[in-house]
């Protein structure tokens, strides 16, 4: 047969796995007939090798599969047919034949758009979307991500403010996340899921954003509303499981050929869900072709791959004797990193600028080293171990904090092994975890003063920082997809300050490269003491490389420190920048630094100079070396012929922190 655009030698990069634009060929393509009159319609192609028949239905064929059957493609697995007069919003599904003589309807895995759930047809699409981030695109690809300021606000979608469709939430999102300074939003997967609790991680359409919100072209507007505003869009994908759900990639044509055959490597044991069969050619084609189709097709600037750690290690979660090792009898999935290694050079290498991150867990070597150089090829790796050991530290009552004030600088030992972002993600405020307003012991205002402080820390620490919807205002209730966020706690006395606190940090962080621009370099760092566990303190210095310079105080005690000497690597001023006490945070207001310290010349810490720094309780102090300013004692001398500004500790909040 005929089929337009289609052929086995078109198919043959499919089968040998390197087809990284397989939507081209497999699934509804609106498209001209090869015949004199250029008639329009629509070419159905699907995969299904060991299928006896296929059949199409829709709603354009009263559902009646009888009346349009499919044809194989010779020696290719591949099923496809054209049908005249079909185009966008006609509703479909495949009719399969196996092998056992079952018949099973099935939605289309290539499809480009869904049917909201309880429904489960594909639907035909074709995008007319005109976008209007050039010059993003252009900003994107000049720039060096690990060099660059990265700071993330982690959303679910269909509960930052619940009933909200991706046209309004390109209004409301994007004023929310450019009021709060955040450089990116990494969104909890958006491919289409049927089961609302999993948010996004059971996926049974890996081609088509979630119908609940609105189309693709609506999708692809909330991506181009973000662009224009200057905020890059990073979405959770998920290539180490899929959904069990009878309609959609399970045992498609009655046999498995998406997933591995063998349960010791085709079933994921933790999360009830299939595993993909990564060394079948035809899974890479279709998973690279699904990374490369968010990225073209939607503009996505990064994609964060979600439980690398599983699709690594073949005894993932597994008791001895229920996995199966390697052809070298060890335990790494050799087809799964090959995978992960395509997926990423491939990317890396069409779109510039582009980012990919993955959320590993373990110590597996060379994570973000680049293919060539024997790594797994991302560009950033989640930091759990920094997480993980935090949040502990963060659960302690202070008292009990000098002993264990390591789980605060251990992560530095290993800073620079990968390029790494600090999460604190959704994982850690569900399934029983509390909130991080609950996570931190005493009273209310320790705990929106501990976590003002913990914040501090994070923006400051070498990396890239991200924070899930709602803990950036100390969100009490843990997350849940049923409800929105707690806004009107925004305005409430303690939440406000971590908000305002958290707003200004971005700030902060993207006015002073010192933050940023050696991240992933030793020179941008320095401990002035990492080893105060008495007091409960940490000070240390980041560095931009053109003399920027900014001392950092964090006190994690409940006690004040207000004569706390640190060494400095610079003589003259260090003016505060941020002080997490200030009455403008709702803090004591008693612990400042008038604005400025100014050095002595007293050794301290193996620096010939020195200040005393008053920092308050549970407190976070930024001080910038600033070469040319006067010091307090000569402002005060020339006020009567130059009147400068009184000094502030902290800029205000505003009232209207909430937009939308």
């Amino acid at each position: 047969m005929s089929i337009p655009g289609l052929s086995a030698v078109e198919l043959s990069g499919f089968h040998e796995g390197h087809d990284h634009e397989l939507w081209r060929r497999l699934g509804a393509v609106p498209m001209a007939a090869d015949d004199p009159r250029g008639t329009r319609g629509t070419r159905f192609s699907v995969w299904a090798p060991n299928a006896h028949q296929v059949r199409l239905v829709g709603d354009f064929n009263g559902w009646n599969g009888e009346q349009t059957l499919m044809e194989r493609i010779e020696g290719t697995g591949v099923w496809a047919c054209f049908v005249p007069g079909v185009g966008s919003g006609s509703l479909y599904k495949f009719e399969v034949l196996g092998a056992d003589g079952s018949w099973r309807l099935k939605a289309d895995p290539m499809a480009r758009f869904c049917e909201a759930a309880p429904h489960t047809a594909s639907i035909v699409h074709e995008s007319h979307y005109a976008w209007g981030d050039d010059q993003w695109l252009w900003y994107r690809g000049e720039r060096q991500p690990h060099k660059a300021p990265m700071s993330i606000y982690e959303v679910h979608l269909g509960s930052w403010r619940q009933g909200l469709t991706y046209l309004e939430l390109a209004e409301q999102l994007v004023d929310y996340v450019t009021e709060q300074g955040f450089t990116h939003v990494e969104f909890l997967p958006v491919a289409e899921h049927p089961y609302r609790g999993s948010w996004g991680y059971h996926v049974t359409g890996f081609f088509a954003p979630a119908s609940r919100l609105g189309g693709p072209d609506e999708f692809r507007h909330l991506v181009d509303a973000l662009h224009q505003a200057g905020i890059g869009v990073i979405v959770d994908w998920v290539p180490g499981h899929f959904a069990t759900d009878e309609w959609a990639l399970a045992k498609f044509d009655g046999t498995p050929i998406y997933e591995h055959p063998d349960p010791r490597r085709g079933w994921h044991p933790d999360w009830g869900s299939w595993i993909f069969d990564f060394g079948r050619p035809e899974v890479k084609s279709f998973l690279v072709s699904n990374a490369y189709w968010w990225v073209d097709q939607f503009h996505i600037d990064a994609l964060r791959v979600d439980a690398v750690a599983s699709m690594l290690y073949l005894d993932y979660s597994r008791p001895e004797g229920q996995w199966m090792p390697n052809r070298y009898g060890g335990n790494h999935n050799l087809e799964a990193i090959e995978l992960l290694q395509e997926v990423n050079r491939h990317l890396y290498r069409e779109k510039p600028g582009v980012m990919m991150i993955a959320e590993e867990s373990t110590s597996f070597p060379g994570v973000t080293k680049p293919v060539d150089a024997g790594g797994l090829g991302f560009g950033f790796k989640w930091n759990m171990g920094w997480m993980n050991d935090s949040l502990r530290y963060l659960g302690r009552q202070p008292v009990h904090r000098p002993y264990h004030l390591n789980e605060m600088t251990f992560a530095m030992t290993y800073a620079y092994s990968e390029n790494f972002i600090l999460p604190i993600s959704h994982d850690e405020v569900v399934h029983g975890k509390g909130s991080m307003f609950d996570r931190v012991p005493e009273d209310e205002w320790r705990k929106f003063a501990t976590l003002k402080a913990f914040y501090a820390f994070q923006w400051s620490h070498p990396g890239k920082q991200l924070l899930f919807m709602g803990t950036e205002f100390g969100q009490r209730r843990e997350f849940s997809e049923e409800r929105s966020l707690d806004w009107d706690l925004t305005s409430q006395w303690g939440h406000r300050s971590v908000h305002a606190v958290v707003r200004d940090l971005n700030r902060l962080y993207a006015d002073h490269p010192a933050f940023w621009a050696l991240d992933s370099e030793p020179s941008g760092f320095r401990w002035i003491d990492a080893d105060d566990a008495h007091n409960s303190t940490l000070s240390y210095l980041r560095f931009d490389g053109d003399g920027g310079m900014i001392a950092c105080v964090i006190n994690f005690s409940s006690d004040p420190h207000p004569d706390l000497r640190i060494g400095l690597p610079a003589e003259g001023t260090w003016t505060e920048i941020l002080n997490t006490d200030a009455a403008d945070y709702d803090g004591t207001g008693d612990y400042g630094n008038l604005g400025q310290v100014v050095t002595a010349p007293i050794p301290s810490h193996g620096f010939d100079h020195s200040a005393g720094v008053t920092v308050g309780p549970l407190a976070a102090v930024f001080l910038r070396f600033s070469p040319d300013a006067p010091t307090a004692r000569q402002a005060t001398d020339a006020e009567a012929d130059h009147p400068v500004p009184t000094p502030v500790t902290a800029p205000s909040p505003r009232p209207d922190a909430r937009r939308g």
